[in-house]
Parts: C-alpha cells; sequence; structure tokens
C-alpha cells in the first residue's frame, strides 16, 4: 500500500474518532477540529483585545456578544486557514510523516472538495465579521492577505513564524476595533506583543517536525535556532511580556492585570526551563499548555475591568 493512501494514523480517539458521521471526519480532521489547539491559541489575542478594550473604556467587563463573535470567527478562520495550508501543502505533507495522513494528501478529501469546504468555512467567518462596525471589518478583511502567503513562507525563509505571529495575532487588534471603531496605541502593542508570543510557542510546536523539514527543505525558526532555541525562546517570552505590559499600562489598567501579567510570564518562564527540543511529545504538551497562558491573561482583564468599574 502507498504511504500516500494509508489509512489515518493520526486518529487519536478524540470526538471526531467516535462521535462525529463517517463521512464528516475528513472535514472535520482539515478544519482541525479534532485538534483544537490552534483555534484557541488564534482566539486567545482576540478575548485580550476585548479584554483590554473593556479596561480602556471604564467598562465592567468585556462586550460578551463581542466575545462570543470572536471565538465562532476564531474557529472558523482557522479551520479555513487549515483547510488552504493544506491544499498548497498537499505534496509536502506526503513526505511528512506526521501529516501524511492528512485528508487531501491521504486521498480522503479531493482538492476540488477541499476548496468547496474552504468556501463554506469562509462564509461562516464573513458572516461573524459583518456583525461588526465598519472598520472592523476592513480590520478583518485586512488579514486576508497574511493569511494568504503564511503557508509559502516555508519555502523562502526560516522565519515563517514571523507570518504566523502576523497572522495568529490579528485578533488583537479585532476586539479593540469591534468595541471603539478604530486601533489606538495599546491595540498595536498588545499586537505586537502577541506576535512575540506566537513566535516563541510556534517554535517549540516545529521542533517536532525538525528533521522531515530539514530532509525535504522546509524552513522553521526551530532549524535556525537549533541549540540556541531555550535563550533565544526566552528573548521572545519576555519581549511578549513587556509589550503587553506596556499595552495593558497605556490602557489604564491595574493590579489584577499585574498579576495575571505576572502569572503568564512565569508560564512562559516554565516553558522555556521545561523544553527539550530532542523530545517531540514534550514539545506538543508545551505548545498547547500555551491556551491555558492565555486564558489566565484573559481572566486577569477581566478581573481588572470589573474592579476598575465597581
Amino acid at each position: 500500500m502507498s504511504d500516500t493512501v494509508q489509512p489515518v494514523a493520526d486518529s487519536t480517539g478524540n470526538w471526531v474518532d467516535r462521535l462525529a458521521p463517517a463521512a464528516t471526519r475528513p472535514y472535520l480532521r482539515l478544519a482541525r477540529l479534532d485538534r483544537p489547539i490552534g483555534s484557541w491559541l488564534l482566539l486567545m489575542p482576540c478575548w485580550w483585545s476585548a479584554g483590554l478594550a473593556a479596561v480602556a473604556a471604564g467598562a465592567p467587563g468585556p462586550n460578551w456578544w463581542h466575545v462570543w463573535l470572536l471565538f465562532v470567527g476564531a474557529f472558523a478562520m482557522r479551520g479555513a486557514g487549515c483547510t488552504w495550508n493544506d491544499i498548497l501543502d498537499r505534496d509536502l505533507d506526503g513526505r511528512v510523516a506526521r501529516t501524511r495522513s492528512r485528508p487531501i494528501p491521504s486521498g480522503q478529501v479531493s482538492v476540488k472538495q477541499a476548496f468547496a469546504f474552504l468556501g463554506a468555512q469562509a462564509l461562516i467567518g464573513l458572516g461573524v465579521l459583518l456583525q461588526f462596525n465598519g472598520f472592523a471589518i476592513l480590520t478583518g478583511i485586512a488579514s486576508l492577505a497574511v493569511v494568504a502567503v503564511y503557508p509559502l513562507l516555508k519555502r523562502v525563509t526560516y522565519w515563517p513564524q514571523i507570518g504566523l505571529g502576523l497572522a495568529f495575532s490579528w485578533g488583537a487588534l479585532m476586539g479593540w476595533a469591534a468595541y471603539f471603531g478604530r486601533l489606538d496605541p495599546p491595540a498595536l502593542l498588545l499586537y505586537a506583543g502577541s506576535i512575540c508570543w506566537v513566535i516563541a510557542y510556534d517554535t517549540i510546536y516545529a521542533h517536532q517536525d525538525r528533521e522531515d523539514d530539514a530532509l525535504i527543505g522546509i524552513k522553521s525558526t526551530a532549524l535556525l535556532f537549533a541549540e540556541r532555541t531555550k535563550p533565544i525562546l526566552s528573548a521572545f517570552f519576555a519581549a511578549a511580556v513587556v509589550l503587553i505590559g506596556f499595552a495593558g499600562w497605556m490602557a489604564g489598567a491595574g493590579p489584577a492585570f499585574a498579576i495575571g501579567l505576572a502569572a503568564f510570564a512565569a508560564h512562559l518562564a516554565w516553558q522555556v526551563w521545561r523544553l527539550d527540543i530532542a523530545d517531540p511529545a514534550l514539545c506538543l504538551r508545551l505548545f498547547k499548555s500555551n491556551r491555558d497562558a492565555g486564558l489566565m491573561l484573559f481572566a486577569a482583564l477581566i478581573v481588572d475591568a470589573w474592579l476598575k468599574a465597581s
């Protein structure tokens, strides 16, 4: 049996494998709904931005309708982004052990079907985007250029993580734009800090594939940093904390935010301390733990907004 048509090797007993109708499973995997961590990580800057906007506005909490819309939009657009990535990478994915069982290289979904599914997910994202004000709609549309280009970067630069950072951090602008109908320095600082965070955590993730990537010519910061990964990650994580801290300070955040930021920083330091780039399973666990770090920061913003408005 050809390597590219093997049974799905990455089935892990998640809800897709256990509960979803068989005909839908390849599409749910194409959208990575069997592995929602990426959607959560895309969502975190969105929620941070909504929380930061509430702090700046003196509101007792974020706009919860916006919070819900950002949740739906993050999952829809991450699915669309993964589908687009898999369309472009279908030949490369068939040559990497971890990705060769994805729906397109394994033959479960044709390229034509993948494009149709991409369109359906994009329509959901558009429906969400149209619930916001005009400025936020334009801000969201502007992100599509970054999303379209990102999957191509690993072919030409060792810094594709910058492209991912630009795309995955866009929500740091959206929550603020949705609340105020404009962008201000706190949102831009939050965006910059989030980019640093994404570069660091995706470098951890990329260490799972660095040997296969080197063999087939895919570039990444994991290959570029190599044995220098820990000190470089420390610098990116530190930059993230400082920039996010300045964003909070400019928005008028108080002690609750400062405590949450300190917990966030401690979590990032723990990741660097625990990291072993030769242990792919550990790299994956540390990568996934960034959702918890992000939720801590969001919770701190919620509490800070409530205290400030009380």
